[in-house]
């Protein structure tokens, strides 16, 4: 049987962070595999953990639960069977119900596969000063949901945020750990929780994703190659944007920072291939990380995710100029 885990939060709670540490931590003697779920069709994440060494299985373009569960299903057979991992953790979107996640992992079908621990949910204290995240459904569930609430980004947070975490640990929290971290920095004994809370969520909402609703100057298709395309998805009130540009696209490292920093949507994530190798952007608000290597990954991907519609041409168009590689393409219309 594999251990398995369910790491949720919402957007920007430090997800992909906490499991990069988890994975860099990790037993040398023993099999990990992640199944990721992003919002965006772009797949960011997959980027950031492919070369974690684990298994990795991506499902990007919307929630895995949803069409029935098919996505999820197909890409959790193909780790548990195929893999065969010592452990597994699963990541949802951060707009993602975590009751259908936790019904299949709890189905008949499973339990010979699926030894299933603590569910762990990241909390930026910050989100429960936003009456947005308050209210969404998926955020409270998520919070519902968890065995251990991780408190991150304890570095980031203030007086007023710090109040209303122990207000919320008050009301709500039980008999829960709440654990206050900060970069994700987790113990890894963690994971070896019981699965303890088994109260009753209420079933979500129907929700359904615009899948790949290209617009304006949408998927470039070039004679006998593509050198970049943008997808467009919705759902639940947010709409993301994203981008992947080919091996041979190169950006200014000062421009593409100073364009995602500016960028006037609530998230923003990217691998983006620089003259130096990689830099690696996540932006959630205001709080704006970044990390360079120089080792250059095989594409460069860009994301954005905001509350409401944006000029995503007029973005794109900024974007385009801070190609360094720029002269290699032919000329882009609207």
């Amino acid at each position: 049987m594999t251990k398995t885990n369910l790491i949720t939060g919402f957007l920007g709670s430090g997800k992909t962070t906490t499991l990069l540490h988890l994975l860099a931590n990790k037993p040398g003697d023993e099999k990990w595999a992640v199944l990721v779920n992003e919002f965006g069709e772009v797949g960011i994440d997959g980027a950031l953990l492919a070369d974690s060494g684990a298994l990795l299985k991506e499902i990007p373009g919307g929630c895995m639960c949803c069409v029935n569960g098919l996505p999820m299903q197909v890409g959790l057979n193909t780790l548990l069977r195929q893999g065969k991992p010592d452990r597994l953790l699963i990541e949802p979107t951060g707009l993602g119900h975590p009751k259908q996640i936790l019904d299949m992992l709890t189905a008949d079908v499973y339990q010979p596969w699926i030894d299933l621990r603590a569910t762990l949910c990241l909390l930026d204290a910050r989100q429960l000063l936003d009456e947005r995240s308050v209210n969404n459904d998926n955020f409270r569930d998520q919070l519902a949901a968890a065995d251990i609430i991780i408190a991150n980004k304890r570095d980031r947070g203030t007086d007023e945020s710090q109040e209303a975490l122990e207000q919320w640990q008050r009301q709500f929290a039980d008999e829960r750990s709440v654990i206050p971290t900060q970069n994700g920095q987790i113990d890894i004994s963690l994971l070896d929780k019981p699965r303890q809370n088994l109260r009753r969520l209420p079933a979500s909402q129907e929700h359904s994703h615009a899948h790949a609703a290209n617009r304006g100057l949408a998927a470039l298709n070039l004679p006998g190659h593509q050198r970049w395309r943008r997808s467009i998805n919705s759902g639940q009130g947010y709409v993301a944007c994203g981008w992947i540009f080919d091996a041979d696209t190169v950006f200014d490292t000062v421009g593409i920072l100073e364009w995602a920093r500016l960028a006037p949507v609530g998230r923003v994530k990217g691998v983006v291939r620089i003259a130096e190798g990689l830099v690696r952007i996540n932006r959630q608000g205001d709080d704006l990380h970044i990390e360079t290597q120089n080792v250059a990954p095989p594409d460069s991907r860009i994301e954005l995710i905001n509350d409401h519609d944006t000029d995503w041409n007029s973005l794109q168009s900024a974007l385009l100029k801070l190609r360094l590689s720029s002269q290699v393409y032919p000329p882009v219309s609207t």
